[in-house]
């Protein structure tokens, strides 16, 4: 009755909800989540240095998020670089004064809070010509005025960045009479043109009071009251500013702070200043809004304009438009011919006729013109996302909960869609696309939670990534050997599958091949994998078969590859010029030089060598039939299979344990190509010797599995934002549901592209060699039009 009542469950699921339905309630919560964030922007305005400024959360105790941007973390090296030559001063009181001293330990982590607290603090910086200076004013007077004023006179070098603020000290002083509360009005008017001024060619900032800890105030600052604290901040709000409501040269008023210090005041020392946390928190933030524009990093997405179209950018702009102008004539003559053939009767019979049938031509022009046309419709929702500025993004955090509690989901899902096999080998399609298709998942879920920070996640992701190159080496050499087919069709359609959406993306988000590092890696080991086989003397199964020796030919091969492998491996000035020539260094470099390259490939270096290995003493047991592959049979005899499957077990939990006790990534770096393939090995075993274990699989898993190219490369964007820095924010507030929403929809657009692909496919790489040709010439002229473009780009930036 319970396998009555599941299997009737799954059948309602698949018959209400089907792909193609998913695929259009996807479309039309894209364009409905557009309009709102367009709107939004347009109500709101995009300026998200207002949101750096002015709002956000904690996530967790010391990581802050700004509302709808990412925060990036400067780097002492990227503090000097960004301001070089810059002189920045900081006026006010003792909460101005920590302010200063976090904001230079970010150019010189060395300094030490020390010297008059009552005075002027200079620093210098003589190896970036940056001077920072702290002037003491703790109160809002004539005396302030004057030190601005004279900043205001052309004779007198402005500072580039002035950060300004204070109160406490006024409340202090007149024991928070209102009178003090009206002299402050008094004062901050007749300094609020003077910031203004500076403001048209300064970075200025006028720091907002932050609350105190009441409690924990000394009865000399008890009259420093939360609301007192409110009063001066409104006044000052209210009247800077004021004279230049439309101008864009404003005094930025800095009260983000306030927000943070509400959250850590009180772990403050003495209820008045904050924590060092949180003015390290304050000092980035400034970092941020000053240098994001200047550094543009990755990650830091606050404050930073919206990049410029590149010429290859609006040259794809421009072939997407026409696709798609193309099709929709072609597809209204279509109709147009349809509605005149359907109203066409044979006046002899009576009969209606039938509609002509269009020519092949035509229907693969349509073809393509219909895929293109999906492909940019695509492709403008992955620039929206990752490279305009409509939609949110937030910085990762990683905890326990977000990593293992979405896994266990994900597993019970698993086991819900469980069915029989239609085949029991050992790696048949259906395992393997379950294998992909789980560890896909598990990739993504690391990658979204940001769980790269836990060291012993992220040696078994290693693992993950690593199974995927074997089953590369596996499945590449099991196809060559078995079949020996070695035409260029093969090749082609493969690096064609690989490639393609990688080489698009390329082109539409402006980045280069190797940032999409899986692809690279998968197709060059493919690429070995094929000159291993096919250069002379081809050895393939048939041809052993004959005659032994051909067997231990083949395994000469392998040796010659581990070799060469090795070499290269301890050779990392060999790798880097055979991999800095040109073209191939277009291809392969990052910043500038192949570095990222060569540790991606030495990482996973002799993995695709065990698959093929594996694959080759798998092969020639199942062709000496000394495995049981039958439906319900173990792999071996009972007794064989017993002490394997242990001596299985115990090699994967010993991985783990090893993985888990890690102490340090590089050093587990190091091993990890030499012993990842124990608990891959492992894996395959405990999923295959058993035989009722190996006549099922889950189609859940394995649907995943068939799209798990497209759901790896097109997170980066549109899952991911910030170029997997970060995390795309379509529903801000609601961080579950907003989840759920874009992960809905980036499978949806996966699968698509995965169809898209296939589609293409048959008509980019056809079975005819001299149409085959024909086309990998126009492959040929379209690479170096795109070189040369790519030329032309590099110039006009440099």
């Amino acid at each position: 009755m319970a396998a009555l009542a599941y299997t009737l469950g799954k059948r309602e699921i698949n018959y209400y909800f089907s792909v193609r339905s998913a695929k259009a309630l996807a479309l039309g919560a894209v364009l409905l989540l557009t309009a709102c964030h367009a709107a939004s922007r347009r109500y709101r305005g995009d300026d998200t240095c207002e949101y750096l400024l002015s709002s956000g959360r904690f996530l967790g105790e010391k990581v802050w998020q700004p509302h709808s941007c990412m925060m990036h973390k400067y780097k002492n090296s990227e503090a000097k670089n960004c301001l070089i030559d810059k002189h920045i001063v900081f006026i006010g009181d003792s909460r101005i004064r920590q302010l200063f001293y976090s904001f230079i330990k970010l150019i010189n982590p060395q300094v030490k809070e020390e010297g008059n607290k009552h005075g002027n603090i200079p620093f210098e910086d003589k190896s970036a010509s940056i001077k920072v200076d702290f002037l003491w004013y703790p109160e809002v007077n004539g005396s302030m005025r004057q030190r601005i004023k004279s900043w205001t006179e052309s004779s007198v070098a402005k500072p580039h960045i002035i950060v300004a603020g204070a109160a406490t000290w006024s409340i202090k002083i007149h024991n928070g009479s209102n009178e003090a509360l009206t002299q402050y009005k008094i004062n901050i008017t007749s300094i609020a043109p003077l910031l203004e001024k500076l403001a048209k060619s300064s970075d200025v900032y006028w720091v907002l009071q932050d609350p105190v800890y009441e409690d924990m105030l000394s009865d000399s600052r008890k009259m420093i009251t939360n609301e007192k604290i409110d009063a001066y901040n409104e006044a000052a709000v209210r009247i800077l500013n004021s004279s230049s409501r439309n101008s864009k040269a404003k005094v930025k008023v800095f009260s983000v702070s306030k927000l943070i210090a509400q959250e850590t005041i009180m772990k403050s020392a003495d209820g008045l200043h904050l924590p060092e946390s949180s003015r390290d928190t304050n000092a980035m933030i400034l970092m941020n809004v000053y240098c994001n524009k200047i550094m543009k990093p990755i990650d830091g997405s606050c404050c930073q304009p919206q990049p410029p179209l590149t010429l290859i950018q609006k040259l794809a702009f421009c072939f997407f438009t026409l696709s798609i102008i193309g099709y929709l004539i072609i597809n209204l003559i279509h109709r147009n011919n349809f509605r005149k053939s359907k109203s066409c009767t044979d006046l002899e019979s009576g009969e209606e006729k039938k509609p002509a049938i269009s020519t092949p031509n035509v229907s693969t022009l349509e073809m393509l013109l219909h895929s293109f046309c999906k492909l940019g419709l695509i492709m403008t929702y992955f620039y929206l996302c990752d490279r305009a500025n409509l939609f949110m993004k937030e910085n990762k955090f990683y905890t326990h909960s977000s990593f293992f509690i979405p896994i266990v989901y994900i597993l019970v899902l698993g086991v819900f869609y469980t069915e029989n096999t239609k085949e029991t080998k050992v790696l048949n399609r259906e395992q393997t696309d379950e294998w992909k298709g789980w560890m896909q998942l598990v990739i993504l879920i690391y990658h979204i939670s940001g769980a790269s920070t836990f060291l012993p996640v992220y040696m078994h992701i290693r693992v993950l990534v690593a199974a995927y190159l074997f089953q590369t080496g596996y499945g590449h050499f099991s196809y060559f050997w078995l079949k020996g087919d070695f035409g260029v069709h093969r090749v082609c359609q493969v690096l064609f599958r690989l490639n393609f959406l990688v080489v698009v993306l390329c082109i539409v988000m402006d980045r280069p091949y190797q940032f999409y590092y899986f692809v690279p890696l998968v197709t060059v080991w493919f690429m070995i994998i094929y000159a291993t086989l096919a250069i002379w003397p081809q050895i393939v199964q048939k041809k052993a078969n004959g005659n032994c020796l051909w067997h231990f030919g083949l395994l000469l091969k392998l040796i010659c590859l581990l070799t060469c492998i090795y070499f290269l491996s301890y050779s990392q000035g060999a790798f880097e010029k055979i991999f800095s020539f040109w073209p191939l260094s277009k291809c392969f470099e990052l910043n500038g030089n192949v570095y990222e390259w060569w540790f991606r490939w030495k990482l996973d270096r002799y993995v695709v060598f065990h698959g093929m290995l594996f694959a080759f003493i798998y092969l020639a047991l199942q062709k000496r039939q000394m495995i049981s592959e039958g439906k319900g049979d173990p792999l071996f005899s009972n007794r064989v299979s017993n002490v394997l499957l242990f001596i299985s077990i115990v090699s994967f939990l010993t991985y783990s344990i090893w993985a888990s006790s890690c102490k340090n990534k590089t050093e587990c770096n190091e091993l990890h190509p030499s012993v990842s393939v124990v608990q891959i090995l492992a894996f395959i075993l405990i999923r295959n010797i058993p035989g009722y274990v190996r006549s099922v699989y889950s189609s859940f898993f394995a649907w995943f599995g068939k799209i798990s190219l497209e759901l790896f490369i097109c997170q980066y964007h549109i899952w991911l934002a910030a170029d997997t820095k970060g995390i795309l924010v379509l529903i801000p507030g609601y961080p579950m549901f907003n989840v759920l929403v874009s992960t809905f929809i980036f499978v949806c657009v996966a699968h698509e592209i995965s169809q898209i692909t296939n589609d293409l496919a048959q008509i980019v790489v056809p079975k005819d060699n001299s149409t085959l040709l024909k086309r990998l010439l126009c492959v040929a002229g379209f690479f170096s039009g795109l070189l040369f473009f790519s030329a032309m780009q590099d110039q006009s930036r440099h």
